[in-house]
């Protein structure tokens, strides 16, 4: 029954924060950017704050299931698949995290090339996220399952 906690918080985890990412990388951000770069970044900032709120546990609590679920003898696709999931935190975070302060400068011409550039850049850094967390969710639904 533990085990079973551990499997379903993993695959749960995991497959809510891919669903959110996948969603802001081919829904949310590329309708962001046909609005205009004015109200793209606009909109961005209040969305980027509420998303991390959101994912930043889904990433942890999933990646750490994964871990557990591992330790536990359940083989090595939820290892990586845990690790490939848990990197998002990072990647975020050392990768992401300067765009993101950039697009958050308080002098910041949100109407400007620069911050259509950032914008850009930002969509397809999340990409990274979103195919991370994809990877990851297929390995855990696979390890689940056998």
């Amino acid at each position: 029954m533990i085990r079973e906690l551990f499997e379903l918080a993993a695959v749960l985890g995991c497959t809510l924060f891919t669903g959110a990412a996948v969603y802001i990388t081919a829904v949310e951000h590329p309708a962001r950017l046909s609005c205009g770069t004015k109200v793209a970044a606009t909109q961005w900032a209040p969305s980027y704050k509420r998303a991390t709120v959101m994912q930043v546990p889904l990433a942890f609590v999933g990646g750490l299931a994964g871990i557990v679920r591992w330790a536990q003898g359940g083989g090595p696709l939820w290892g990586w698949a845990a690790l490939l999931l848990l990197a998002v935190i990072p990647f975020t975070l050392i990768v992401i995290r300067p765009t993101n302060h950039q697009l958050l400068e308080p002098e910041r011409d949100l109407g400007s090339d620069e911050t259509r550039g950032l914008l850009e850049k930002w969509g397809r850094l999340h990409g990274v996220r979103s195919a991370l967390s994809l990877l990851a969710s297929i390995l855990f639904v696979l390890a689940a399952t056998r």
